[in-house]
């Protein structure tokens, strides 16, 4: 590809099965797809960023589905390999008190087996910012070496690496998320964190100043946290420390919204918004992808987007 993209993500994609309903009685699923570095992907696409995304893809029944979307979202997926296997699913839905319903099935799928040898060094040189996350790092040995070898190429040829830790204990534990995250930290420039899941429960830091500072010291200047428990957001830029409410309460399903954020936070970043203002795109692109049930379907288009955040 010729065309200079703004940002590559790497990650797993996986097939969304969705429904209003519990699964115990749902009659009809909704299909479209996910993954939490493809939510970031199609995130930025949607507002305009020029976006590529490196993954694998098992040559099952849902392989064109998958493809022919990605490229109807506008996303560059030259480097996205089919290969034999399967790709991964989740289930998501809402039982009869409103609580969410989650699950997911994606052991040893096609996404898991990407390597090292998937990763083209013009390909990454020839974009403004590249993005992974510890999803991708938890998956496999694999696909480890794939991250921290984007994240070397980035650096040496300064591109903006972008990194969310995105913590799952369902995925591995604290200890190997941390040890993850230290083989790559001297690569980064921006990080995206979950205040309790990511700074309490793998830094051991429950304080946001603290939290901040600590990537500061380990030289990555841009740092966002996400708490939910004072409502916004925490930017650490500049030496300076900025909240931005979140931009709306009313919340209906929450699947991948920081992602949603971290894909317009970027495309603002790279678009060269200031970070306040880029923060603040985030929180209206999460805000109204929550308010649908589902990752990536329910991530707003660009003229709904501006339309809110110009008024707010």
């Amino acid at each position: 590809m010729s065309e200079k993209l703004d940002i590559i993500s790497i990650g797993e994609s996986l097939i969304e099965l969705s429904s209003d309903k519990s699964l115990t009685y749902a009659e009809c699923l909704t299909k479209y797809y996910g993954g939490d570095t493809l939510c970031t992907a199609v995130a930025a696409s949607r507002l305009g960023s020029k976006v590529g995304y490196i993954t694998r893809v098992g040559n099952d029944h849902f392989k064109d589905f998958l493809l022919e979307s990605w490229q109807l979202e506008g996303l560059d997926i030259s480097q996205v390999k089919l290969v034999d296997g399967y790709n991964g699913m989740y289930f998501i839905a809402r039982d009869i008190d409103g609580e969410k319903e989650f699950s997911y099935y994606r052991k040893k799928t096609a996404a898991t087996k990407l390597s090292v040898d998937d990763i083209s060094e013009e390909y990454i040189k020839n974009s403004e910012c590249i993005y992974s996350s510890g999803i991708m790092q938890s998956l496999s040995i694999s696909t480890k070496e794939v991250v921290e070898k984007a994240y070397k190429i980035g650096k040496e040829c300064g591109i903006i690496n972008a990194y969310d830790p995105n913590f799952d204990s369902r995925l591995w534990g604290e200890a190997e998320a941390f040890d993850a995250f230290e083989n790559i930290q001297s690569y980064l420039d921006i990080i995206f964190l979950n205040m309790k899941q990511d700074g309490e429960r793998v830094f051991g830091i429950d304080n946001v100043d603290n939290l901040i500072k600590y990537f500061w010291d380990r030289s990555i200047g841009t740092v966002v946290v996400k708490s939910a428990a004072d409502g916004g957001y925490f930017l650490g830029c500049d030496g300076n420390i900025t909240f931005i409410d979140f931009w709306t309460k009313d919340v209906l399903d929450t699947t991948c919204s920081g992602d949603a954020f971290n894909g317009a936070f970027l495309h603002g970043y790279i678009a060269g918004l200031p970070p306040v203002e880029s923060a603040r795109l985030g929180s209206v692109v999460a805000g109204l992808q929550c308010q649908g049930i589902g990752a990536i379907k329910s991530i707003p288009d660009r003229e709904k987007v501006e339309s809110v955040y110009h008024a707010w």
